[in-house]
């Protein structure tokens, strides 16, 4: 089970309170730039902080062009990735103006030049996340696929989305069943997971080897310890869960690993889904995201906490 990048999410504090309840096997970062990367500081950045508890670390690369992979898996090298994820399925704007993300599905001999040259330069494994495509269609998806394990690609993780489809449409599990009979790599299924039912239809109708998980992670960072026990019978501690302490873990790691500029955001961003735990969570997503400290944050959550039922 592999934690999903996602952007403003998948940092420091989330991987070790996710870690911290067990039932992972990868975790993940943000998507990194390859461009920018080798001049970011992993001191620094909020994007490359981590600490000797994150391992392993899948770290994923945002890429538009084979001419940036060199430096970028050099970089990645120094700082000490456990496998490297292209990115092929984020579906923002912006990303795509780049050409970068979903665009990629586009333009095949580009991305073939990138997973190679890839491929050449790093023994770690090599993964790639994708999404079903611009639009459904079946030849294209699986000529794509095929060209990405023939590269080299180890593993697949499979967004079962299109482009244009939003999360609140259901996923397309059943297309992640026509990849894993296309390929020999392990097929990992994306989209959708939030609970262990969830998992256990996912698992039985795409025939995935795998899960990643994101939104579902970060509402609840305990969800793979429950699928771990449940669905793979793994001997691991029932998760104890106190939602108020978790919050408030997760405040105590921004501010301990983040410079003051980058901690609210990320508070913000993290808070709508942990409110989902609660019937009325729209009122503490909505205290929070009006804060302009993450002290006065901690005081409005702390407020709602004591409030809730």
């Amino acid at each position: 089970m592999i934690l999903a990048p996602m952007a403003g999410l998948t940092h420091s504090a989330l991987r070790q309170i996710v870690f911290g309840f067990g039932g992972v096997g990868l975790l993940s970062t943000e998507m990194l730039s390859a461009r920018s990367l080798p001049s970011e500081s992993p001191r620094v950045s909020p994007y490359l902080i981590r600490t000797d508890l994150e391992k392993p670390l899948s770290y994923q690369l945002l890429i538009s062009t084979a001419g940036d992979i060199a430096q970028a898996i050099d970089a990645l090298h120094k700082l000490k990735a456990d496998a490297i994820d292209l990115n092929m399925g984020c579906p923002a704007p912006a990303v795509g103006r780049m050409g970068a993300g979903i665009r990629l599905m586009e333009k095949p001999e580009e991305v073939r030049l990138i997973v190679g040259e890839a491929r050449k330069r790093t023994q770690l494994p090599l993964t790639a996340k994708i999404r079903l495509g611009m639009e459904l269609d079946e030849q294209k998806l699986k000529d794509f696929c095929t060209m990405l394990e023939d590269e080299g690609i180890d593993i697949l993780s499979v967004h079962a989305r299109t482009k244009k489809e939003s999360f609140a449409r259901r996923p397309r599990w059943e297309w992640i069943a026509k990849v894993k009979e296309w390929l020999k790599i392990p097929v990992i299924a994306n989209g959708g997971i939030f609970s262990v039912q969830d998992a256990k239809i996912c698992l039985s109708v795409s025939g995935a080897d795998g899960l990643m998980i994101g939104r579902g992670a970060v509402t609840k960072p305990w969800l793979f310890a429950e699928i771990a026990r449940e669905v793979y019978g793994c001997e691991i501690a029932e998760p104890e869960v106190s939602l108020p302490l978790v919050y408030g873990n997760f405040i105590d790691l921004l501010n301990e690993l983040f410079r003051p500029e980058h901690r609210l955001g990320r508070l913000k961003q993290f808070t709508p889904y942990f409110a989902q735990n609660y019937q009325f969570g729209h009122n503490l997503a909505t205290r929070v995201q009006s804060s302009k400290s993450v002290d006065e944050a901690r005081e409005r959550a702390g407020i709602f906490f004591e409030n809730a039922t």
